[in-house]
Formats: C-alpha cells, sequence, structure tokens
C-alpha cells in the first residue's frame, strides 16, 4: 500500500484532555508507536485558528497518521483555546497568542506526566509563534518552525535563542506568502546556530505529497535520522492501516 493522503498507519491513539493554569479545559489526541516505546515526542502547535487552523490541519494530521509507525515518534496534537475540529471544541477563545501560552505550557506538563521522551515543539504558520515566545520556557530538546510568518513574534523573541542550547530549525518555503527565504535568513540572522532549510518550490500550506513528504523528512531527519529514509510503502498484512 502506498503511504500517501489520508492513509492511517497503525498507532495507539488516545483522545485527550488538557488543563490549562487558567481553568481551560483543551481537547486533543496522542498517537504512540503501536509496538515498543517511543524515541521522541512531536509537541505539535496548529496554524491560526481565526483562518481554519486546527489540530487536523493536514501536515499535523499526517504526522499523527504515519510518524508513529515510520519513525517511532509519539504525536501530540490539541485544540488551542476557542478552536474546533472532529475531536470536539477546546474551552475559551483566541488571544492572539498570548493566552496561547497558558495552552503550550499544559501540553508540556501533559508530557512530563506521562514521561514522554525527547519533546520537540513543531510549530505551523501562527503555530511558530506560540513556539518562538514560549518554547525556550518549557524543558524541550528543540523546536522545529513550519512557514513562520513572523507576525507576532518579535525580532527580540527571535533573538533570544541566540546561545539557547535548543536547536532551531526553520522551513521556509521559496514562495511563502508571508516570509520567503532572503528574508528569513535575515531575520534569524540574531540566531547563530538556527537552522534555517529553503524547500525549493515550497508555499505556505505545504498543498501536496510530495511538499508533505519533504516537511516531515526534515522533522524525522531532526528528530529520530535513524529513522530516515521514510518509506512510501506500508507492508500491511494483518490490515492495521486504513485510509479515512
Amino acid at each position: 500500500m502506498e503511504i500517501r493522503g489520508p492513509v492511517m498507519l497503525p498507532a495507539l491513539r488516545e483522545d485527550i484532555e488538557l488543563q490549562t493554569l487558567d481553568g481551560l479545559t483543551l481537547v486533543g489526541e496522542l498517537a504512540l508507536p503501536a509496538e515498543g516505546k517511543p524515541v521522541a515526542t512531536l509537541v505539535t502547535l496548529h496554524p491560526l485558528p481565526t483562518a481554519g487552523g486546527f489540530m487536523d490541519s493536514h501536515v499535523l494530521r499526517k504526522a499523527a497518521a504515519r510518524l508513529p509507525a515510520q519513525a517511532d515518534l509519539a504525536v501530540l496534537r490539541f485544540n488551542t483555546r476557542g478552536t474546533t475540529s472532529a475531536r470536539g471544541t477546546s474551552e475559551g477563545s483566541f488571544d492572539g497568542g498570548r493566552g496561547e501560552a497558558f495552552d503550550l505550557a499544559a501540553a508540556m506538563q501533559f508530557v512530563h506526566d506521562r514521561g514522554l521522551p525527547n519533546p520537540w515543539v513543531i510549530g505551523w504558520s501562527f503555530g511558530t509563534e506560540v513556539a518562538l515566545k514560549y518554547g525556550r520556557d518549557h524543558d524541550i530538546t528543540g523546536a522545529i518552525l513550519l512557514s513562520p510568518p513572523l507576525h507576532r513574534a518579535s525580532a527580540d523573541d527571535v533573538a533570544a535563542w541566540a546561545g539557547d542550547r535548543r536547536h532551531l530549525i526553520v522551513l521556509v518555503p521559496e514562495f511563502d506568502d508571508y516570509l520567503r527565504p532572503d528574508e528569513a535568513e535575515e531575520r534569524f540572522a540574531s540566531v547563530p546556530h538556527a537552522v534555517l532549510i529553503a524547500v525549493e518550490g515550497g508555499k505556505h500550506l505545504w498543498v501536496g505529497e510530495s511538499q508533505t513528504r519533504r516537511v516531515l523528512t526534515e522533522i524525522v531527519a531532526a528528530v529520530n535520522p535513524d529513522a530516515l529514509p521514510l518509506a512510501t510503502e506500508w507492508d500491511d498484512p494483518t490490515g492495521s492501516a486504513d485510509a479515512v
């Protein structure tokens, strides 16, 4: 079976709730390898909810559908405050990247409580703003930014990562709507250890299987490179993989 589109590979999937310090309940899902323990954990932050972003935004959904099986990763997805998906609606309302600090903190507390290993924050678009502003407050291995617009994250927020021991990896699409590679080099120049990856032909929303695979490959290259190359076919004698 070819791994593409809506294919969901075997994993242990659990609906979860996160409790924020300001009293909200957020809904989400944890996906774990079906066999064995995860080697690392992806804590995902979705795109802008007022523009249709949610925990099921396609790159994050496909990460949860594929990477527990392909790369032995745990994938935590959740709706930030006021955001709705098929999983349900998180309490509260969108706060422009301010109250969302509590949402990330709740996710990281969940990771700690469950003993999930080697956490990385994966932000996409608006999620990169939350990752940049608040990721350093937590015990993470690093952050991976997909299509950072740098609208809400200031130059000071970026520069604060300079000299930090945590990895900072930035995927910038060639044809991004907000921040393209040349400008990204200038705006991340304050963080000498940041790894900037310009993705040829890429666009902000990473539409299409080739762009999805490129993003997932870059994530795994950072988090668990021993799992590369990612398979494009899945041998499924049990029928445990589904297309949904």
